[in-house]
């Protein structure tokens, strides 16, 4: 019951925080695009795509390693051996993230050239090389919290992190912005680090304080292969990882330029860039963060489960949380197609924006399902096939923007984002039906 209550309570802060935060990030993003303009929100979205693969890269699969190998120990009643886990981890991403950050200082001009079409300046890249080592130790920090049940935590960490992004990058853009748009993307990436920093030193000092609780607590089991336990779990995840992000952030790349093969000038295909991927599908991704706040509490629930091999107990959850989810997704999935020329104009005060949110309101109920299912599969061991077949989908994507979008022109690039999610849900609900319904020990 007091399990039960912890993860009622800690569902609840994510939920809410979670929504806070995307509300937040939806309305800044029409801020800045009102300030910017819809050309340079697409060059930074492509920027963004880079970063993105650089904290990926730095943090190796860090964080479900430490949530996982944490909820097992703590199941098993050997709190002894948080502590050793949590300096373990904490030096591998020391070491991960700083070569990542070395990676991308010497290849500047290559990314800055070839990447993003010459469109930012080379301090934009060395300002994501003073990120990532704080990124990566703050995601392995944040892996121990929710290991341990104590998401709240995270929740304050993040809550600190958008309130000073929002506010420095606003300070910064109003500084910058009269001495020319092209100032514009390094404005906001400058705004992005500050508040990495910040959030970093507040989630490293609660660390400090909260690892106390474990520093006088013996080990009360003969696994002392904690290393092996974490590379076990976090190398098949970077491994998969580093390849994803990699056809993910190839995939962004590509975009504008294939727009642009079809016949659409380089400006207006960063705009077009810009409108969906900066402003549409962010308001469809916003009911998916109540289901993610869910979903990352899933992973240690369902780690708990395997790690008792309690298979009777797995299937039924899993069971009442597809239809619940399933329901839920569907009624989401109506409102936004319903209201989606509101929240363009309302949120945007673009009507265009309106149009692509309800072309692509019906992948919505894909996406959330999609959400769980992966989390699920997380928590049973099974990350390196979730990871497979987002490989898999990024490939096929790729492959359909590259050889079909410059023939089809935008309505291909819209194929190929439905094209892509549908896989996704198809061949991750069919894993997950095999492994829990079809498991031979039920």
């Amino acid at each position: 019951m007091k399990r039960f209550k912890f993860f009622i309570f800690n569902t609840s802060i994510l939920i809410i925080t979670s929504v806070i935060f995307r509300a937040i990030d939806i309305y800044f993003t029409a801020y800045v695009s009102q300030k910017i303009g819809s050309e340079n929100l697409g060059i930074y979205q492509l920027v963004m795509s880079v970063y993105l693969f650089g904290i990926t890269l730095a943090t190796s699969g860090i964080n479900l390693a430490v949530t996982r190998v944490i909820s097992e120990e703590l199941a098993l009643d050997n709190n002894g051996g948080i502590r050793k886990v949590m300096r373990k981890c904490i030096y591998i991403t020391l070491l991960t993230s700083i070569f990542t950050s070395l990676i991308f200082f010497i290849n500047t001009d290559f990314i800055i050239n070839k990447c993003l079409h010459n469109k930012v300046d080379k301090l934009v890249i060395y300002l994501i090389c003073l990120a990532l080592p704080l990124i990566s130790m703050s995601s392995a920090i944040s892996g121990y919290f929710a290991g341990v049940r104590r998401i709240y935590k995270n929740a304050i960490g993040q809550f600190i992190e958008h309130i000073a992004k929002v506010l420095i990058t606003a300070f910064i853009i109003n500084l910058y912005l009269p001495a020319g748009l092209n100032y514009a993307c390094f404005s906001l990436i400058l705004g992005d680090v500050t508040s990495e920093i910040i959030s970093f030193v507040y989630i490293y000092i609660i660390f400090l304080f909260d690892k106390r609780k474990y520093n006088n607590s013996l080990e009360t089991t003969k696994k002392h292969d904690y290393t092996y336990r974490i590379v076990r779990i976090s190398i098949p995840i970077a491994i998969t990882s580093y390849i994803r992000s990699g056809l993910s952030t190839l995939k962004q790349l590509i975009i504008p330029s294939s727009l642009e093969r079809s016949g659409i000038n380089c400006s207006e295909s960063l705009s077009k860039y810009g409108i969906i991927n900066g402003m549409a599908l962010p308001i469809i991704m916003f009911p998916d963060i109540l289901v993610k706040s869910f979903a990352s509490l899933l992973i240690p629930e369902f780690a708990r489960y395997n790690a008792k091999k309690d298979y009777k107990r797995t299937k039924q959850i899993t069971t009442i949380l597809l239809f619940l989810i399933g329901g839920a997704a569907i009624g989401l999935t109506i409102i936004l197609f319903i209201f989606s020329n509101s929240l363009g104009s309302l949120i945007y005060k673009d009507s265009s924006v309106g149009y692509y949110i309800k072309i692509l309101a019906p992948l919505a109920t894909f996406i959330y399902i999609d959400t769980v299912v992966d989390s699920i599969l997380r928590g049973l061991d099974a990350q390196v096939g979730v990871m497979l077949i987002n490989i898999l989908d990024l490939a096929i994507s790729i492959s359909f923007i590259y050889f079909v979008v410059p023939k089809l022109g935008l309505l291909g690039y819209l194929i190929s984002i439905y094209m892509s999610e549908i896989l996704n849900f198809t061949i991750s609900l069919l894993q997950l039906i095999k492994i829990v319904y079809f498991r031979k020990k039920i």
